[in-house]
């Protein structure tokens, strides 16, 4: 299969939207290319380790059909007590999730990745945010889980969103 050549030299290998609005926050112009990298079948020792390797095969996986171009990857996680919250895939796992950071200090992990092939160039690290939760009653969660802003974001919230409350 021939790849089609890209006018633009930076390519966000994500769908998200967070991250998509950031780069437009910055003023560049870019493409944007989703990974399919199955994250599942990353390893990793730690929940560093996880966030970096994932990066890096986002990045990586996409760097391979354009080498000429600088590729961005990412991917976040919250850990809680040294355990990855993913997504939800439920209400009962928005609302355990919720209740298990409530008045809970955590951290919030990004790994990121920026590559190109062509150069042999490539940055890659994890960011550590720590996060402290407001107690939140049990009213506040379902009344954030019916806003419908937990499903699709790690460990259920999103801090740049409504989850802020």
């Amino acid at each position: 299969m021939k790849v089609p050549e890209l006018k633009t030299k930076i390519i966000l290998a994500s769908q998200s939207p967070r991250r998509r609005y950031l780069l437009e926050r910055a003023g560049l112009r870019f493409a944007v290319i989703p990974s399919r990298i199955d994250e599942n079948s990353v390893s990793a020792a730690t929940p560093d380790d996880y966030v970096y390797n994932v990066a890096v095969a986002k990045a990586k996986d996409i760097a391979r059909l354009h080498p000429e171009s600088w590729v961005i990857g990412a991917d976040t996680v919250v850990v809680a007590e040294g355990c990855i919250l993913g997504k939800p895939a439920s209400t009962a796992q928005a609302r355990d999730m919720l209740r298990r950071l409530s008045g809970r200090m955590h951290q919030v992990l990004t790994g990121y990745c920026i590559c190109r092939l062509s150069g042999g160039r490539e940055f890659a690290d994890v960011v550590r945010t720590d996060v402290l939760f407001k107690t939140l009653t049990d009213a506040e969660i379902e009344w954030y889980i019916q806003t419908g802003e937990p499903f699709d974001k790690a460990g259920a919230y999103a801090i740049q969103g409504i989850g802020t409350f």
